[in-house]
């Protein structure tokens, strides 16, 4: 098997239909573990019917109290979250700290390593811990 093959290919996310061709988008490889990682950490725990296991236990913290303790168990979920849910990745690092440019949010930062190939990747995107807060108003 391929390091290619090993890395999939999947619906692109969020979904979209290719004009000219009438189906559904796909992203392969890195692109495709980058949305996977997106939708396991933005899936709350029980919110899929078939598998209510699957996602991320970091929205439990939603209105919690931001101090040093909270945001080291907010890493803690996503990175038992990518351990458990995307085998493609290893050596995984979760930094989360409150965002300075937007209020009611934090920065969620992974790192991780393509198991296949060995090359770094690094994500950064916000995540709202007062939820509707902020949203929409960039």
């Amino acid at each position: 098997m391929s390091a290619n093959q090993f890395l999939g290919t999947g619906f692109q996310f969020p979904i979209q239909i290719d004009k000219a061709t009438g189906r559904m988008k796909t992203s392969s490889y890195e692109e495709d573990i980058k949305e996977a990682i997106w939708i396991i950490v933005m899936t709350k725990k029980g919110e899929r019917v078939r598998n209510p296991e699957f996602g991320c236990e970091i929205h439990n913290y939603v209105f919690a109290s931001m101090n040093i303790q909270t945001l080291a168990e907010m890493e803690r979920s996503v990175e038992e979250a990518l351990l458990m849910w995307e085998p493609r990745i290893i050596n995984t690092q979760v930094h989360i700290e409150l965002d300075k440019k937007k209020e009611g949010a934090v920065q969620i930062e992974i790192s991780y390593q393509v198991r296949a190939t060995n090359n770094p990747f690094n994500l950064v995107f916000p995540f709202y811990i007062i939820e509707g807060y902020g949203k929409g108003a960039e």
